[in-house]
């Protein structure tokens, strides 16, 4: 008989996150460590970065933190390989690292529009081979990316190209990576949050035109939370969701059904 409450614990796994030193990626990462992960919280910013593992530690739980550019490639294949080596397991990554910068498209400029294309899907690519030559010779893992409801819509409030193309990138290559590496046991799945209460997103939502274009268009007329998405997160990394790959699943209060 299958017990359903043992199905959401990830004891003694290894767990990556990118993009952890703060809203999301904190919040995913005290979910994971919560579920009995070791969290090897990472981000550009290593003093976020060693605050969460802190934070993580004085709950009685185990994480570690490293500084990590996941526009580096060798940088990212040192540090899983380290992560590795430490741990002789990689179970979890949650590509959750990202930015927007929002521009119309004719005044949007080429190192910009690279910059996002860098961190928002060159990123992701990396980490996911990085991790996938330990899992596929584990024959077992899961990763989770961060795609969007932008990665799902066309519009939005603002013109928003390069953000929009590579939140849609990402969850076409979760279909890719889903499907490839499906019979090797790994599982790739992304989560699409809706706008999310962070502080990446205080300055934005304090105007309160653009909040009001949110709740509007939210039938549940309110923000998420970065729990609900880190719940959303959770649930595709561990076995409940075993039988779940290349699904985008989205958190957004039903924006996008509407």
């Amino acid at each position: 008989m299958t017990d359903f409450l043992k199905l959401g614990r990830l004891d003694g796994r290894v767990a990556i996150v990118t993009g952890g030193g703060n809203g999301l990626g904190r919040a995913t990462s005290r979910a994971l460590a919560q579920a009995g992960a070791i969290v090897a919280v990472t981000d550009i910013d290593g003093e976020a970065a060693g605050a969460v593992a802190d934070e993580i530690s004085g709950d009685n739980a185990r994480s570690e933190a490293h500084v990590l550019d996941i526009t580096d490639d060798k940088q990212v294949d040192d540090v899983v390989n380290g992560i590795f080596e430490a741990h002789g397991r990689i179970d979890i990554l949650i590509a959750n690292a990202g930015i927007a910068i929002r521009q119309p498209t004719i005044e949007m400029t080429t190192p910009v529009w690279n910059k996002v294309m860098d961190v928002n899907l060159n990123g992701h690519f990396y980490c996911a081979r990085a991790v996938g030559r330990h899992m596929v010779a584990a024959r077992s893992g899961a990763v989770v990316m961060l795609a969007s409801i932008m990665g799902l819509t066309g519009g939005g409030k603002f013109p928003n190209p390069a953000y929009h193309a590579t939140k849609g990138a990402i969850v076409n290559l979760v279909r890719s990576l889903g499907v490839e590496w499906a019979p090797l046991g790994i599982r790739v799945n992304a989560v699409a949050p809706t706008y999310v209460q962070t502080p990446l997103t205080e300055k934005m939502l304090q105007d309160n035109e653009t909040r009001a274009y949110i709740l509007d268009n939210t039938p549940m007329h309110r923000l998420a939370t970065p729990d609900e998405i880190a719940a959303a997160i959770l649930f595709l990394a561990g076995d409940s969701a075993s039988m779940i790959t290349g699904h985008t699943l989205p958190v957004d209060g039903g924006w996008v059904a509407r």
